[in-house]
């Protein structure tokens, strides 16, 4: 096989932009030059990568498996040469990591600077993709490990809990289900529901467990993505379900969350692994640290909640209740 490290640089680069122009300009090629190297890349290989229309570029049934690969094969060629560049300096590398994007955010940050101090030479790449495209990069091996709520089931995966992440009810303060402390599916029926598309895994999740209380999601609106459900909340549109990890934290000036009952409807994120590998060193002592930042961010919650009525003035600090 006759492929340069540049024309498979060029084809990740069109898949990932989905343009011909765009790549030519990250890699300061002219697209002559590049549709020359995907072609050659493509006569290779015996099949076409990409399907070329007017406006846009789509990966074919060959390409969307060789992509990953191909990124597995550029990460570890580049993680050799900075070995060699690195010797007698701490040892390099790199650990991926497929993960749902409510776990990017409460989950991986601390313990990405933990590990970035004991371990400044490796570097994390963190897909933060949805459930399906994270289980399927873990089983492909394009990942190490990913926190997902999805996979429990899955031949090829292991799953380890890490917590319950229950549905709730997102409104605006001054909408009329603010005050409540909880609502029941039922009752939201009568409002402008906000939701996410049928690829999501959460819709999924969200209409599985209705279906077996013989109750029906019906919206108004849909989206993409969890975070567009909280913009249109923001606007005044509508009201939105979407697991607790993914709304704002308490004290938000706009967005509020209600319990949602029969059914309480809950997502169980976890970590998922390919079934009987072992990992690098380096993934498996990210994964330690990892775990280690979920019980200390669990601890602080615990913490923060009971410390909560000391806060907002209903008790004092022997915990009773402050003369008015």
């Amino acid at each position: 096989m006759n492929a340069e490290l540049l024309d498979l640089k060029a084809f990740i680069t069109v898949a990932e932009t989905g343009s011909f122009v765009r790549t030519a300009r990250a890699l300061n090629l002219s697209q002559p030059a590049l549709s020359r190297r995907i072609q050659k890349l493509e006569e290779s290989l015996g099949a076409p990568l990409l399907e070329r229309s007017t406006r846009h570029v789509n990966l074919t049934m060959t390409g969307r498996d060789f992509l990953p690969k191909v990124r597995r094969l550029i990460d570890e060629f580049e993680t050799s040469v900075l070995a060699i560049h690195d010797i007698g300096a701490r040892s390099s590398g790199l650990v991926s990591v497929a993960a749902v994007p409510t776990a990017v955010f409460y989950f991986l940050p601390r313990a990405i600077g933990r590990f970035a101090e004991t371990y400044p030479r490796i570097r994390i790449r963190i897909l933060d993709i949805g459930a399906n495209e994270g289980l399927e990069a873990v089983a492909r091996g394009e990942a190490d490990f990913g926190i997902n709520f999805i996979g429990a089931s899955h031949a090829e995966i292991e799953f380890e809990k890490l917590v319950e992440d229950p549905f709730v009810l997102a409104c605006r303060h001054d909408h009329p289900l603010a005050s409540r402390k909880r609502v029941s599916w039922s009752e939201i029926v009568s409002h402008r529901v906000i939701t996410v598309g049928r690829n999501s895994g959460n819709r999924a999740l969200i209409d599985n467990a209705l279906a077996r209380h013989g109750l029906q999601l019906n919206w108004s609106y849909e989206v993409a993505h969890l975070s567009g459900s909280l913009g249109l909340v923001e606007a005044g549109l509508g009201i939105a379900v979407l697991p607790k990890l993914a709304t704002p934290a308490a004290g938000h000036p706009i967005i509020h969350t209600v319990r949602l009952i029969e059914p309480e409807v809950s997502r169980t994120i976890g970590i998922v692994r390919r079934r009987g590998t072992t990992l690098s060193p380096h993934a498996s002592q990210f994964l330690k640290m990892l775990l280690e930042a979920v019980a200390h961010a669990f601890r602080d919650a615990r913490a923060r909640q009971a410390e909560a009525p000391i806060r907002s003035g209903k008790l004092d600090s022997a915990g009773l209740k402050r003369k008015r």
